[in-house]
C-alpha cells in the first residue's frame, strides 16, 4: 500500500514550523526562504499591532468582558502549541472534581468537523453548544467534538466538556443546563471575552518563547511580557536544571506562583481494544512511531528513554485528521521492518479510524503530569477555587 500524501497546506505548515520554533533554525537558508521569512516578519508586525489594539480595547472597557458569576480558571499559554496543556487541564479538573466541585471544561474544539461557514454564519446565534460529555457519559466522538475535548471527556468521568466558539455561551449553558459551579477555560489566555477568576499560564521549559517573534514569524501568540497577567505559571517538560527559565519568566512576572512539572509516561494502551501494557513492555522492543502533534521529538525520545529502539518515525502536521490508508501504510511499514509495534500519542489515537485487523500491534502512550516542585502552590490555588482557608 502506498503512503497517503499530505496536503499542500500541511507540507507548507510542517516546513515553516521547523523554521520558526527555535532560535537559529533559520540560519544559512537560501534566498527564497529568507524572502519568505522577511514577509512573515512583516506579517508578525501587523499581527502584533492587532493584538495590542485588542488588548487596549479590553483594558479600557470598549470591549466587554462577561462574568459568569462562578469560578473561571483559564489555562493557556503565550505560544502556539507544544506546552502540554491538556494534561495540566486534566489534573486541575480531576483535583477539583475530587474536592466536590461540579466542573465543566470549555473548549473551542480546534479543527473539529464543522458545518460549512455559510451555515455557521446564519445559525451561530441560535445554535446550542456541543456537549462532548455531560459528566455522566461521553456523547460525541473526536471528529465532531474535537480531539482534545474528546480525550478529556474520556479520561474525566464526572467532568462535563462543552464545545463552542463562543465560550461565554458555552459557560452559561454549562451552568444552567448541566448544573456546573466551576469552569475551566481550555486554551483561554487569549480569550478575554469571558472574565477569568484565575489565570494559569504554561511555559515550555525546553523552548519557552521560540525565536522571540510573534506569529507567523515565530510561535508567540502575544508578547512574553504579557505573562504579567498570570496568577500561577507552570513550567512544563522540566527534565533538568530550569533555573535559567525561571529567571527569564521572573523578568515578566515577579509575583506569580511557579510550579515545575514534567509530562511522565504512565501506561501503554492498544488503540482500539484499550488493552493495557506496562511501560517496561517497551524495553528491548523495536518500534515505529506515527504522530501529528506540535512537538514530536519529545514523544519519540520518551520511547527511547523507556528502552525502545525507534527505527522509523512518520510525522504529520499538528491535529492531522488520519484516513485509513495513512494508518494502514504506517502499520504495514512497521510490519515490513520487523518491528514489534507502531506507537502513537493519545491525541493521535482518538483521530485514528476504526480498523478490524492490523498486521502489528498499534499502541498509544498515555501521559500524565508529575509536579516536581511547587506542589504547595498548586494546592493553594485549588483551595482558593474551593473557597478554603
Amino acid at each position: 500500500m502506498r503512503k497517503a500524501r499530505q496536503s499542500g497546506f500541511e507540507r507548507l505548515e510542517s516546513s515553516l514550523v521547523k523554521l520558526i520554533q527555535e532560535k537559529g533554525a533559520d540560519r544559512d537558508q537560501p534566498g527564497g526562504v529568507r524572502a519568505l521569512l522577511g514577509l512573515l516578519k512583516a506579517l508578525s508586525l501587523v499581527f502584533g499591532g492587532i493584538v495590542a489594539v485588542r488588548g487596549f480595547l479590553y483594558r479600557t472597557g470598549v470591549l466587554r468582558r462577561f462574568p459568569l458569576g462562578i469560578q473561571v480558571i483559564s489555562i493557556g499559554n503565550v505560544t502556539a502549541g507544544g506546552t502540554g496543556k491538556t494534561p495540566v487541564t486534566e489534573i486541575f479538573a480531576r483535583t477539583l472534581a475530587a474536592e466536590g466541585r461540579k466542573v465543566a471544561i470549555l473548549s473551542r474544539g480546534y479543527r473539529r468537523k464543522e458545518a460549512p461557514f455559510w451555515v455557521r454564519l446564519f445559525t451561530q446565534v441560535v445554535s446550542k453548544p456541543l456537549v462532548v460529555s455531560d459528566g455522566k457519559r461521553v456523547l460525541l466522538d473526536a471528529a465532531t467534538g474535537g480531539d482534545e475535548p474528546y480525550m478529556l471527556a474520556s479520561n474525566l468521568p464526572g467532568v462535563a466538556v462543552v464545545v463552542d466558539r463562543d465560550r461565554v455561551k458555552a459557560g452559561r449553558y454549562a451552568i444552567q443546563r448541566l448544573g456546573c459551579d466551576t469552569i475551566i477555560l481550555d486554551d483561554g489566555f487569549q480569550y478575554q471575552k469571558l472574565k477569568h477568576s484565575i489565570e494559569v499560564v504554561l511555559v515550555d521549559s525546553t523552548n519557552p518563547f521560540g525565536n522571540g517573534h510573534l506569529l507567523p514569524r515565530g510561535i508567540l501568540r502575544e508578547s512574553a511580557r504579557h505573562l504579567k497577567r498570570a496568577d500561577i505559571i507552570f513550567l512544563t517538560k522540566c527534565r533538568g536544571d530550569v533555573s535559567a527559565v525561571r529567571e527569564e519568566v521572573r523578568r515578566y512576572n515577579r509575583t506569580a506562583e511557579i510550579v515545575e512539572c514534567n509530562h511522565v509516561p504512565k501506561v501503554l494502551k492498544d488503540v482500539w481494544s484499550r488493552e493495557e501494557f506496562p511501560l517496561d513492555w517497551l524495553k528491548g522492543k523495536t518500534t515505529c512511531t506515527l504522530s501529528g502533534i506540535a512537538s514530536p521529538k519529545g514523544f519519540e525520545n520518551s520511547l527511547r528513554h523507556l528502552g525502545a529502539k525507534v527505527v522509523w518515525c512518520e510525522r504529520y502536521a499538528d491535529h492531522h485528521r488520519y484516513d485509513a490508508s495513512e494508518v494502514l501504510y504506517a502499520l504495514n511499514r512497521t510490519a515490513d521492518m520487523g518491528a514489534d509495534a507502531l506507537v502513537t500519542t493519545e491525541k493521535d489515537a482518538v483521530r485514528f479510524p476504526r480498523l478490524e485487523t492490523t498486521p502489528v500491534r498499534c499502541l498509544y502512550l498515555r501521559i500524565a503530569i508529575e509536579i516536581l516542585s511547587g506542589a504547595e502552590s498548586f494546592r493553594a490555588i485549588i483551595d482558593r477555587i474551593c473557597f478554603k482557608k
